[in-house]
């Protein structure tokens, strides 16, 4: 299967920055046919919505809510994805996905919590 070890959430005050980290782990067979990796967030009472991916192919996407503030990078082919979280937002106070898709099925990380003060 796939392993996940997430890192970075926490409390900040408006404005501030966070990184988030997610490092995937698993059999070769997991980790040589990723299509894709990103983080998703879910708030309460919400759909779970994409904040930012990266595909093998090096393109990325971002919700338009957090473009221009949050960047996604990615280490070691997609086997590590950072999301470094600028200019925060109450609204971005969510619980944060890590998540991979390998053969077109999704994988998810147990989440962190992001906390965005006023």
């Amino acid at each position: 299967q796939v392993q996940f070890v997430e890192s970075g959430g926490g409390l900040v005050q408006a404005g501030g920055s966070l990184r988030l980290s997610c490092e995937v782990s698993g059999s070769p067979f997991y980790m040589n046919n990723m299509n894709a990796i990103g983080w998703y967030r879910q708030a309460p009472g919400k759909q779970r919505e994409l904040v930012a991916k990266r595909s093998r192919s090096g393109a990325t996407d971002y919700a338009d809510s957090v473009r221009g503030r949050f960047t996604i990078s990615t280490d070691n082919g997609l086997n590590t994805v950072h999301l470094q979280m600028n200019d925060l937002k109450p609204e971005d106070t969510a619980n944060y996905y890590c998540n991979v898709v390998i053969t077109w099925r999704d994988y998810w990380g147990q989440g962190t919590q992001v906390t965005v003060s006023s």
